[in-house]
């Protein structure tokens, strides 16, 4: 991908640093990383991605070279990536998202519907009230804020009940990912969304959390039957029945998921 851009966003005043890959003539796909990530975690699919699409990558707000405001609510970040569309000039866009990423990204399927064409979820579980984890700051320099590792965790174990009942408004088709057993997210909450999602789909890439990269090459494959479907080829991933995935083996999760 090349090198950081930035831009401000329109609606909240954030510089975010930015990634692009492809043809600027191409239509645009977004691309949202995890908590503790960065754009440069894209690296693995985004040329891929690139061969179809004009592939946006910001850093989240508090990660990488975007701004570290200090204000790390869930629904800024998704106002950062709309003003992020805006500034761009990026009417409605297909949009990928890891994690948090994938968070921020229904919320503003669910605010914007008219800005979100299509929609994939990386091992994202349905905003429902869970018990806190354990949570440990890593050792050494972050890429990352670590006042934003810690507000996003606790607004994830308890979300917004207003964050279920949007779910409604979403109007764009979504696929789930699901990373199957070796994930910290329990698989039976990403299929949950189907109960709020009125299409609504899963496959289970069976590599733990981080999916795209552990197993690229199933990733994109699974993605791009969803997004070109007349277009693709590949070993199929294994299809899985709202969040029941089969038994797998895989990646292990990193030290922040979200």
């Amino acid at each position: 991908m090349a090198e950081h851009s930035s831009v401000v966003a329109r609606t909240t005043g954030v510089r975010l640093a930015y990634r692009t890959a492809g043809d600027p003539g191409a239509p645009p796909l977004v691309l949202l990383h995890a908590l503790g990530e960065t754009s440069a975690d894209w690296e693995a699919v985004a040329a891929r991605f690139a061969r179809h699409w004009h592939v946006h990558a910001p850093d989240l707000r508090g990660h990488g070279r975007s701004d570290w405001p200090g204000d790390y609510a869930v629904e800024a970040m998704r106002d950062d990536v709309l003003g992020f569309l805006d500034a761009l000039r990026l009417g409605r866009v297909d949009l990928i998202g890891h994690s948090l990423g994938g968070v921020v990204g229904y919320l503003l399927a669910a605010a914007h519907p008219d800005r979100v064409a299509r929609l994939v979820l990386e091992d994202v579980p349905a905003p429902l009230p869970r018990e806190p984890a354990p949570f440990t700051r890593p050792d050494g320099p972050l890429p990352f804020d670590w006042a934003a590792a810690t507000a996003v965790r606790r607004r994830m174990d308890r979300p917004d009940p207003r964050w279920w009942d949007r779910l409604r408004d979403i109007t764009a088709p979504v696929l789930a990912v699901a990373g199957g057993p070796q994930s910290p997210v329990p698989q039976d909450r990403i299929g949950l969304m189907a109960e709020r999602i009125r299409d609504f789909r899963t496959v289970t890439v069976p590599a733990g959390h981080l999916v795209h990269a552990t197993r690229p090459a199933e990733f994109t494959e699974a993605v791009l039957r969803f997004l070109r479907p007349e277009g693709t080829a590949g070993r199929p991933a294994q299809a899985a029945g709202h969040g029941c995935p089969e038994a797998a083996t895989g990646g292990r999760p990193k030290s922040v998921p979200s």
